[in-house]
């Protein structure tokens, strides 16, 4: 499938929502969990999508237009959620990341991207040139590989509670 503004909005849009349902509202058990030292709980994660929000998606996208290849993006700090979030609820982030979320879409559609934009390069810190298209695509990949790792670090606090049927579930793999 090639990137599509049209295919791409509807999962960039649904992202928050998709959280907020699943994580509102929950234990701190359940939220706050890991798969153990260095791994990131469902907190962490949205705190993550946070910093995403306000320093790489829609910032990279007015890079590549306005700077092309001519000097790379600044680096992403892909852990800087740890300092931002402190002391935050995580309901305040689920709407933080609502509102910041909504406010991007609003400037991806005002950017009138025609699909021959997709093409255009940018130059990454550690990947080198990159297409538009392959950031934006990044961009829903991102947020759909967030969403499995939330599910599947929550599903793996009850791993030795499933007892024989662990062998079924790939999440614990």
């Amino acid at each position: 499938m090639n990137y599509s503004l049209d295919q791409a909005i509807p999962i960039l849009k649904r992202t928050p929502e998709v959280l907020q349902v699943f994580l509102g509202g929950l234990p701190e058990e359940w939220v706050r969990a890991t798969d153990g030292p260095g791994t990131w709980s469902a907190y962490d994660v949205v705190g993550h999508l946070i910093h995403g929000e306000r320093t790489d998606w829609i910032p990279r996208v007015r890079h590549i237009l306005e700077k092309g290849e001519s000097e790379p993006f600044p680096r992403f700090d892909r852990e800087a959620m740890f300092t931002a979030s402190e002391g935050k609820a995580l309901a305040e982030l689920l709407e933080q990341f609502e509102w910041l979320r909504a406010e991007n879409l609003v400037a991806l559609r005002a950017f009138d991207l025609k699909p021959s934009d997709f093409a255009r390069r940018g130059l990454h810190p550690e990947l080198g040139v990159v297409t538009l298209g392959n950031h934006l695509s990044t961009w829903v990949v991102h947020d759909l590989g967030h969403i499995r790792q939330i599910a599947q670090t929550m599903g793996r606090q009850y791993r030795d509670a499933v007892g024989p049927w662990t062998e079924f579930f790939s999440l614990f793999r």
